[in-house]
């Protein structure tokens, strides 16, 4: 995987599928170093999603880390923010609420649908996000955690023995326009959690949220990556 600092992230090489992983095939994955504003994150993100969609730039998968973050998406309320104790963003995609922050690990996934991506088929929006959840489920495994769907909760949901109810683990929020690809998902790997209590995360307020640490397993960022690296195959091809 490619490593940049937050200042090169406008800057990524407009590259193409032959830049990817696993012999010329997949997305260009790309680490971002420290932590990177949320909108700048954003305009890049953006940029890069018309970039394949006009044919210039290949696939991509960043991996960043953010600043104290609270992001509003499509269906956000005003009574969803609690407390603005952190800069409060637009974000675009759908979904409420979201919290990001340092130890949090936010990828964003910005892919061509018109074409099928392993066992995902092309144009089809459900199929994608059925896609980003078993990623992230498989990606929780490696650490002997059981992540699982809930219907009508959006996210990746485990048994938290702490608190004894249902918390979420991970979050899925995404946009997608003229059928590519972008925002994606927030795996909680070691943030503060008690930043979460400035909203209500994805409108739901009876379900705790927890993380990899949290559940009493120290992983790394790192290790993290490597999960979600490793599970990406397996769904996406």
């Amino acid at each position: 995987m490619t490593v940049i600092s937050p200042e090169r992230l406008s800057l990524l090489p407009e590259a193409g599928p032959e830049d990817g992983p696993g012999g010329g095939e997949g997305p260009l994955w790309t680490v971002v170093e420290g932590r990177t504003p949320y909108p700048e994150a954003l305009a890049a993100m953006e940029a890069r999603a018309a970039a394949i969609r006009a044919g210039t730039a290949g696939e991509a998968v960043w991996l960043v880390e953010h600043p104290p973050t609270y992001t509003a998406g499509t269906s956000a309320t005003a009574e969803g923010l609690v407390d603005a104790r952190f800069p409060v963003f637009k974000a675009g995609r759908g979904g409420q609420w979201t919290y990001h922050g340092p130890g949090q690990r936010t990828a964003y996934v910005m892919l061509d649908l018109t074409r099928p991506h392993g066992g995902i088929v092309a144009r089809d929006v459900r199929a994608y996000v059925h896609g980003l959840e078993e990623w992230i489920i498989r990606a929780l495994d490696r650490f002997n955690v059981k992540g699982e769907r809930r219907e009508g909760r959006v996210g990746i949901w485990v048994a938290d023995p702490v608190t004894r109810r249902e918390s979420k683990i991970a979050a899925i929020g995404v946009r997608v326009t003229r059928w590519v690809s972008w925002h994606g998902i927030a795996l909680n790997v070691e943030p503060d959690l008690s930043h979460f209590g400035g909203i209500v995360p994805c409108g739901i307020s009876e379900h705790g949220v927890t993380s990899l640490h949290a559940l009493g397993i120290p992983a790394t960022m790192e290790e993290a990556d490597s999960a979600l690296r490793g599970a990406w195959a397996e769904v996406f091809g």
